[in-house]
């Protein structure tokens, strides 16, 4: 395995922000006076874009109550959203991972406009090459995020592997046929990542780095 393209999910497995998406996602229905569609529902969703998002936790919404539920779940999220932080371990692997030349990327379920405001509060773009988001490209679990990454850098899918925190990311690797990681930090528990053939799961992200970095020098 020797990988020159290392692809990030960004919630759940950059970003610490599983709870405030899933609390989020939980008063926009109450909001719109639709059912609370619970803690697992909520949090499974995480990861597609956020109109299927919220359709998929809001199953009995029309699609003129899908904006209003947008619009609330931006209003809930914007809120908290730069209170959260990023996962111990995250920023070292990045530098780690920049220092031995490897492309680092971003495939997310945020928009455009969210990714670069995280990304600005957290000081991070300077350690991505490229990403996608899905208001760009079709929703995790399609694989046209990865592909165009590796269009974009011409890497072939034996050297690219992804790194995410629920089975979207997973399955969107498989669709892309990429190598992936998954890690147990986020919105799907072990026992749904493990539903999904991948390499290897880890319980941190600092639990992962030094896998990824030895099996990075192997090369």
């Amino acid at each position: 395995m020797t990988y020159k393209m290392v692809v990030f999910d960004w919630d759940g497995t950059i970003l610490d922000s599983t709870g405030a998406i899933t609390r989020s996602i939980q008063r926009a229905c109450l909001d719109a006076g639709l059912p609370d569609p619970g803690e697992e529902i909520a949090s499974y969703v995480i990861g597609l874009g956020l109109s299927d998002a919220l359709r998929h936790a809001a199953p009995g919404a029309s699609e003129s109550q899908i904006g209003l539920l947008v619009e609330s779940y931006r209003k809930h999220y914007l809120s908290k959203d730069h209170e959260l932080e990023l996962f111990t371990g995250a920023v070292p692997l990045l530098k780690e991972l920049n220092d031995m030349g490897v492309i680092c990327t971003v495939a997310t379920g945020k928009s455009r406009q969210g990714l670069n405001r995280a990304m600005a509060n957290s000081d991070t773009a300077r350690y991505f090459m490229s990403s996608r988001c899905a208001d760009e490209c079709h929703s995790k679990p399609h694989p046209q995020m990865i592909l165009e990454l590796m269009e974009e850098f011409n890497t072939d899918p034996a050297h690219v592997v992804m790194i995410g925190d629920t089975t979207h990311d997973l399955n969107m690797a498989v669709a892309a046929g990429v190598h992936a990681l998954s890690v147990q930090t986020g919105a799907h528990p072990p026992k749904l990542l493990n539903q999904v053939p991948h390499l290897k799961s880890f319980r941190s992200i600092n639990e992962l780095a030094p896998w990824l970095v030895q099996t990075i020098l192997a090369r």
